[in-house]
Order: C-alpha cells, then sequence, then structure tokens
C-alpha cells in the first residue's frame, strides 16, 4: 500500500468514527430532550466527555455544525448545571465535560420530580380526607376511595425510590450496588402489602 493509499484509508477511518460519535452526541441530545432539557446541552456535553482533550468553544460548534452563539449559550448553562468548565479563566479557554453527572441528576430529581410526586400526595391525601368526611356524614361517595389509598401508596413508594436514588452516588464498588439493591427491595415489599 502507497503512502497516499495509508492516508486516504487513515482519514476515511478517522472519518467514520468521528461520524459514530457525532451519532452518539445526538442520541445523548434525544434523550436529554426527552426529560425536557434542550438536546444542544446533551450533544455538547456528549461531545466534550468523549473528546481526548478539551475542545473550544469554535470546534465544538464546528464538530457539531451549529452557530457559535449557541454553543456558546448552551456551554454557560452547562457550567451553571455544573456538566462542563473552562480549562482556565481566558475568553478562548477550551472546555471539558464533567463526568459525574450524579449531582445534577439529582438536583433535577429533587426539584422537578419530587416536587411533582409530593403534588399528587398532597391531593390523594386531601381526597382520601373529603370522601372520609362525606361517608361519615352519610353521604354517598361516588370515588373509588380503596383505589385512592392504592395510589397513595403507589405515590409513597415512588417517594420512597426518589429519595433513595437522589441520595446515591454513583456506586464504586459491588457493595454500593448491593446496598442499594436491598433498599430498592425493602421499598418494593412495602408496596405489595396489603392496606
Amino acid at each position: 500500500m502507497s503512502v497516499v493509499d495509508a492516508e486516504t484509508s487513515a482519514k476515511r477511518a478517522a472519518d467514520r468514527l468521528q461520524s459514530r460519535v457525532l451519532r452518539v452526541a445526538d442520541s445523548v441530545g434525544e434523550f436529554i430532550e426527552w426529560w425536557g432539557f434542550k438536546s444542544i446541552h446533551g450533544r455538547i456535553w456528549a461531545l466534550l466527555a468523549l473528546h481526548r482533550t478539551p475542545m473550544s468553544q469554535a470546534e465544538v460548534a464546528r464538530a457539531l455544525g451549529v452557530s457559535r452563539a449557541l454553543v456558546s449559550s448552551a456551554i454557560r448553562e452547562l457550567e451553571d448545571w455544573r456538566l462542563a468548565r473552562p480549562t482556565h479563566d481566558g475568553r478562548n479557554a477550551p472546555w471539558v465535560a464533567i463526568i459525574d453527572v450524579w449531582p445534577t441528576i439529582s438536583d433535577v430529581l429533587r426539584s422537578r420530580e419530587w416536587m411533582l410526586v409530593e403534588a399528587t400526595r398532597v391531593a390523594l391525601e386531601a381526597a382520601i380526607e373529603e370522601a372520609d368526611i362525606a361517608r361519615d356524614l352519610g353521604e354517598e361517595v361516588l370515588w373509588d376511595v380503596d383505589r385512592m389509598r392504592t395510589l397513595l401508596r403507589l405515590t409513597e413508594t415512588a417517594q420512597s425510590l426518589l429519595r433513595i436514588l437522589v441520595g446515591l452516588r454513583t456506586p464504586r464498588a459491588a457493595e454500593g450496588m448491593s446496598d442499594w439493591v436491598r433498599k430498592a427491595t425493602h421499598v418494593f415489599r412495602g408496596l405489595r402489602r396489603p392496606s
């Protein structure tokens, strides 16, 4: 094989790999978007995480085929969420991804999902209380209170799982994972108990 053929072959291999990595970035972006965030955040984070060396905003914009202004605003948001950081204080500092994403995930679970589940729990408790009062007064209750109580238990189970997840750090050893599985099993057993 000639030197030119070897260089052409190496370039094709590098292009194929970059294409695969960009597909990974797109997939991470789709996943992030499904959770209610912007796809660009996931795409940038994945690109930074997978690149061997820090990348400038211009390099990120070129690789993703987006404007530098979009990268600039998105990367600052990633920095606010503690998912990316510049390598130094200079204006054109290259960026790296912060791989330990668990603190950010637990913050989101705590501030968003926990509040949604808590609102449901409070609403169910209020509905059950009203149904009990109506029954005590001899009024007909048109709603299935037993199902409300079942939903309340499910909601409380969801909160228990969220509490475990929020308190969990990425397990570094098998003992950490087995402890998490034990806690999750305990929560699910509680769900199966009759009311």
